[in-house]
């Protein structure tokens, strides 16, 4: 998501792309000089890109939302999160510290976190069901998911995406404002639970989800 907004410029196509090769060409890997097992995982490793619509969450919503996505996904559950790497990175510091560890991938336009090896999936919502061969459909316990704007068109392609990779449990964050697109497209529902962002937007935010839940 990344974690996101609408009012913010967008880079063309061309430009994204010149800027995905200088991070290749500069071997630069997009985390911070912290590359300690934990370190690496730590919120904000990668900085925030706004002219990408990234937008990370504070520390506590990173933790709720990450606790939220381990308790419904089980023991050794399998989790998607798409465009919601600052829940990714949570989720690899509460999993170290569990015995029955959990399998965790990212799905992500934003390629400096290839750095995270092959949990790291390139995914653009343009192309919703362009996936690695290696992802077959209905085979995540859970998918928390926070599309990059706030738009009919945009919702619509990710939900595409998170139906194919959910078993059934969907995690929604996007602004409030999508509240029906959100029903409409995945028959999800508002939380009581206000996710927060470590820089705060003009936007107001919501979780949606489609299952019982004592957390949210």
């Amino acid at each position: 998501m990344s974690d996101s907004d609408d009012d913010v410029p967008q880079l063309s196509a061309e430009t994204l792309a010149a800027l995905q090769e200088f991070y290749a060409e500069s071997g630069s890997t997009g985390l911070g000089q912290d590359s300690s097992p934990t370190g690496k995982f730590t919120v904000g490793a990668v900085e925030e890109d706004w002219h990408m619509s990234q937008f990370w969450y504070s520390e506590e919503t990173a933790t709720r939302l990450a606790e939220e996505v381990l308790h419904q996904a089980g023991k050794h559950g399998r989790i998607a999160c798409v465009s919601a790497p600052s829940v990714y990175q949570k989720l690899k510091q509460l999993d170290s510290e569990r015995s029955d560890s959990v399998s965790v991938v990212l799905l992500e336009f934003d390629r400096r976190f290839a750095a995270y090896g092959d949990e790291f999936i390139f995914y653009d919502y343009n192309n919703p069901l362009c996936l690695r061969e290696d992802i077959p459909p209905q085979s995540f316990d859970i998918v928390i998911a926070d599309p990059p704007y706030l738009s009919e068109e945009c919702l619509s392609k990710v939900a595409l995406t998170v139906k194919y990779l959910t078993k059934g449990k969907i995690l929604l964050c996007t602004g409030a404002i999508m509240e029906e697109h959100a029903r409409k497209l995945m028959n999800l529902k508002m939380c009581s639970f206000l996710p927060k962002h470590s820089h705060n937007l003009a936007n107001e935010f919501r979780c949606y989800i489609n299952y019982d839940s004592s957390l949210l």
